[in-house]
């Protein structure tokens, strides 16, 4: 075992270089370097980061009124394991956290959750560690399940000396980013190469190749969740968001630069000269008056003629176009809408996004409730306190704008008619836990049967309580 770890850990610079090499490229472009090849001498390379815009909104669409919930069969107001959790995030401010990942896995496909105990702070961290240092073994044939997990950092010296004094859970208070660091000798900054290398048995730590600290993993189970932006099949890495846009992009990109040119250009008229042959007396500034031969002809070249820039302008438009349907976000997303659309003609208008998103929340939706489990399961071994079974259950928010008087109408009229169950309602009206409300709403029947009831409050009977809700669920 400790020949086969020190191989990993010595091969893992020759591993998934092509996945790398997409992360760099991919980074790159969102950050704004998005022109292939060297310019020109006096060529003009503008950038509009339009693949910034449409990452950033679809995150936001995709984590918008994202929670997990717990299910408590006692109409508790908040299980225990829910508060418990809830403690952990903002502990940890996930929400900030979950808003980052998701940029950073929408723009190089993959997105990845580490969850482990602090010994010093007795809590829960939960960090997104960058996954161009990660490294991840899947059991043969089922790319879902990871038996072992390398992740490789640079740290300095003072941190080097947090990581071997507090074993694996340190890791998850060192910064990973390059940063400042003490100086080394002879006054040189020292950096040094760390890989954590996972298994659900064992917990080894190499620095700069070095085995400094092996011993059985405190947990039982690997403390990362690595999951994929958009799924590639029969992988266990996903696709980035910045590949289908690329090329209408950078064709963007030119097509401003050029018609941006012609526009300086047609401010700053060129001036032509036929038949002349000497040009030391004439004088470009204002008011001046040249004297020409007379078989000589003086004009100013107008790059505007014959509807060149409506040409221009029309081609800008037929690449937005494109790069709105590759990225599937409609123009109406950015808040450009006719204001006589109707709501059914604004979902139609954002079907695309919807689905886009839609598919990224079901994805989503596995990989936070794998890292709720993470938490609940540290807790329970290390917080002295079972929350046991580790089942939660994400919900997001609406996509789209709704009419919320309008949907309880629409409810109450199903209820009132048996076609819904009232706990059917409920969930259709947002409710977090249906179940939990009902029993509440029967809790609070009771009482008021007990006190008299007040004008116009009576407990249904057992089929009207349930509102249908046997046959309907």
């Amino acid at each position: 075992m400790a020949v086969d770890s020190v191989a990993v850990v010595q091969a893992l610079g020759r591993l998934d270089v092509e996945r790398l090499r997409r992360y760099r490229e991919n980074l790159a472009f969102f950050e704004g370097r998005q022109w292939a090849g060297q310019a020109r001498r006096r060529e003009r390379r503008l950038v509009f980061n339009y693949t910034r815009a449409v990452i950033e909104k679809a995150a936001a669409f995709t984590l918008r009124g994202v929670k997990s919930v717990i299910a408590d069969v006692d109409g508790a107001e908040e299980p225990p394991a829910l508060r418990a959790l809830r403690r952990v995030y903002e502990d940890n401010d996930v929400g900030g956290l979950d808003f980052d990942s998701e940029v950073d896995c929408s723009v190089l496909g993959d997105g990845a959750f580490r969850v482990v105990w602090d010994v010093d702070a007795k809590r829960v961290r939960v960090t997104a560690p960058d996954v161009q240092g990660l490294y991840v073994w899947t059991w043969p044939g089922d790319p879902s399940r990871a038996w072992r997990v390398a992740q490789r950092y640079e740290v300095g010296d003072e941190q080097l000396a947090l990581l071997r004094g507090g074993g694996p859970a340190a890791s998850a208070v060192v910064d990973e980013q390059p940063a400042a660091v003490t100086a080394g000798v002879g006054g040189r900054r020292q950096r040094h190469r760390v890989v954590e290398l996972w298994t659900a048995e064992t917990f080894e730590m190499f620095v700069d190749g070095r085995r400094a600290e092996a011993k059985p993993n405190p947990y039982g189970f690997l403390p990362y969740v690595v999951y994929p932006n958009v799924r590639v099949p029969k992988s266990v890495w996903g696709r980035s968001d910045v590949e289908p846009v690329r090329e209408s992009q950078r064709e963007l990109n030119r097509a401003f630069s050029q018609l941006s040119m012609i526009m300086e250009l047609s401010g700053s008229p060129i001036a032509v000269l036929e038949n002349v042959r000497d040009s030391a007396d004439i004088a470009v500034e204002p008011g001046a008056v040249w004297e020409i031969p007379e078989a000589a002809k003086a004009y100013l070249l107008d790059l505007l003629q014959g509807g060149g820039v409506q040409l221009h302008r029309d081609y800008v438009e037929l690449l937005y176009r494109t790069a709105h349907d590759l990225a599937e976000s409609p123009r109406v997303s950015f808040g450009e809408a006719d204001s006589a659309l109707s709501g059914i003609a604004m979902e139609l208008q954002l079907d695309p996004l919807v689905k886009k998103v839609e598919r990224k929340r079901r994805i989503r939706e596995v990989a936070f409730r794998k890292r709720d489990e993470l938490v609940l399961r540290l807790l329970t071994q290390f917080g002295g306190q079972d929350y046991a079974p580790f089942e939660t259950r994400v919900v997001f928010g609406a996509l789209l704008p709704t009419d919320r008087a309008r949907e309880v109408r629409d409810e109450v009229s199903m209820v009132g008619v048996g076609v819904h169950s009232r706990r059917t309602a409920a969930r259709n009206l947002g409710s977090d836990d249906a179940e939990a409300e009902f029993v509440q709403w029967l809790q609070e029947q009771r009482q008021v049967k007990e006190v008299g009831g007040g004008p116009g409050e009576r407990v249904d009977s057992a089929r009207g309580a349930g509102g249908g809700d046997g046959a309907a669920d």
